[in-house]
């Protein structure tokens, strides 16, 4: 048996229709670690003990689900499967919770928690976060083994139902874990390919943490009449407090967010990326740090945005002015920005400004630190090296623009990290009419299936 069957393998299992029929399968549970209902945590376990375990325990793992030691959390599934000693260990990772479905707002024809197919689309919740993603992983691992009857590795997995809510529980189970989940290196899949036609493999992600501003001026609303021109405007305030924290084009003045990790050889590999085109939403040339390229901003860079901002009542206006104005808002950034001093660093930067009675209140779910492994690492190399090997050609990113909990990988367990991600920009994933690429699923399974099979053929430990 050689490399090749294993890429057939991989290759027929999307082609006669097992890996649609198994991904409808798993959509089908909904498992919206969002929604605080019994019966949703109740999906989540299921998720794991039907879909996940007897999957796993066929491949020859050992299976065992968890309690999330955080009672926000989901259950965990730890697995491992040893051939032997002395051969390599690879640790995977998946997460089977999605956001919430957001029924009745999905396009006609689609919903959230079954496969449509059209074209080379596959619609469903949790098709490209994250339940496409392990399942490709999974898959590539069965078609080795039935190609050369053995991995060639040890394997060891995690699957948590926490990661839409913050990966909470996550670095506990892991400190408490810690022997279980020693490997030489993470391989594991999420997030997008810069482009659908070429694979893309990242070796962190940059941080992220979510906060309300809040302004409360006065109790109730009051006659805008009577009473404009004497009472301070909340909303108002709010507004000129966010512009204090970017200029018009979105450039970030509070100093201590202004990372200076952006060295040469970060710039070098973001070179040429490209992060225009495809099926997503324009680049706006305009926005963002202007002596900065896209990819340096995208992926180099700190990023501040407003998720959503209210005050008064948008969908039933009244004469009156609000005693209050909220604005949710998030920081996305990069290794050498503290994230413990991200809130005080702004309520050093409001305050100077004359913003003292802004609040800030930072949500409960923390936040993920920003990782990087240096593209030279030679873990980062050997994959590298093999998915050019098997498609040809390979975007390299040294972080992802998104965040993930890759903090826990590389902090607690020690581990040098490469995602591999399945999916594409324009996926809608977090939104109604979330989808898969069929194209990108068939070329991943052949893609991590090489992964694998070079592993086990050379035996490689990271040396």
């Amino acid at each position: 048996m050689t490399r090749d069957t294993a890429l057939a393998k991989a290759t027929e299992y999307f082609e006669t229709g097992a890996f649609q029929a198994d991904l409808a399968r798993l959509v089908s549970y909904r498992s919206e670690s969002q929604n605080p209902a019994p019966e949703a945590r109740a999906e989540s376990q299921r998720y794991l003990i039907e879909a996940m375990q007897p999957r796993l325990e066929a491949l020859g793992f050992t299976c065992e689900t968890i309690d999330n030691p955080d009672p926000k959390g989901g259950p965990l599934l730890l697995g491992e499967r040893h051939e032997g000693e002395g051969l390599p260990t690879i640790l995977t990772y998946g997460h089977g919770d999605t956001v919430l479905g957001q029924e009745g707002m999905w396009r006609e024809g689609l919903e959230p928690w079954q496969i449509t197919e059209e074209g080379d689309r596959l619609y469903g919740r949790g098709t490209a976060d994250n339940k496409c993603q392990h399942l490709v992983n999974l898959a590539a691992l069965e078609a080795v083994l039935a190609a050369r009857g053995s991995l060639g590795f040890n394997t060891r997995i995690v699957l948590e139902m926490s990661e839409e809510v913050g990966s909470v529980g996550l670095p506990e189970v892991f400190r408490t874990y810690k022997d279980r989940l020693s490997a030489d290196v993470l391989i594991a899949s999420d997030g997008p390919r810069l482009q659908p036609d070429v694979p893309t493999m990242f070796m962190g992600s940059r941080g992220g943490t979510t906060f309300d501003l809040v302004v409360e001026t006065h109790e109730g609303a009051h006659h805008s009449g009577n009473w404009g021109g004497l009472l301070a405007d909340p909303a108002m305030i709010l507004a000129h407090a966010l512009a204090c924290i970017t200029d018009v084009r979105g450039q970030i003045k509070v100093p201590e967010w202004r990372p200076d990790s952006l060295t040469d050889s970060v710039r070098d590999a973001l070179r040429d990326l490209p992060v225009a085109g495809g099926e997503g939403p324009a680049v706006d040339p305009d926005w963002g740090e202007e002596s900065l390229t896209p990819a340096e901003r995208a992926f180099g860079w700190n990023s501040f945005a407003v998720l959503a901002m209210v005050s008064g009542v948008p969908e039933a206006p009244v004469n009156a002015i609000s005693g209050w104005a909220r604005a949710t808002c998030q920081l996305r950034f990069v290794i050498g920005t503290d994230p413990e001093e991200v809130v005080p660093a702004l309520r050093r930067h409001l305050d100077a400004h004359g913003f003292a009675r802004v609040q800030i209140q930072q949500h409960d779910r923390g936040f993920f630190s920003a990782t990087r492994l240096d593209p030279t690492h030679p873990w980062a190399q050997f994959v590298g090296e093999s998915i050019r090997a098997t498609a040809g050609d390979l975007h390299v990113l040294p972080n992802l623009a998104g965040s993930l909990p890759n903090d826990s990988f590389t902090e607690i367990l020690g581990l040098p990290t490469i995602w591999v991600p399945h999916s594409y920009r324009g996926c809608s994933q977090h939104a109604p009419n979330e989808h898969v690429l069929k194209p990108v699923c068939r070329d991943a399974l052949r893609v991590m299936a090489g992964v694998f099979w070079d592993i086990g053929e050379s035996g490689f430990r990271g040396g």
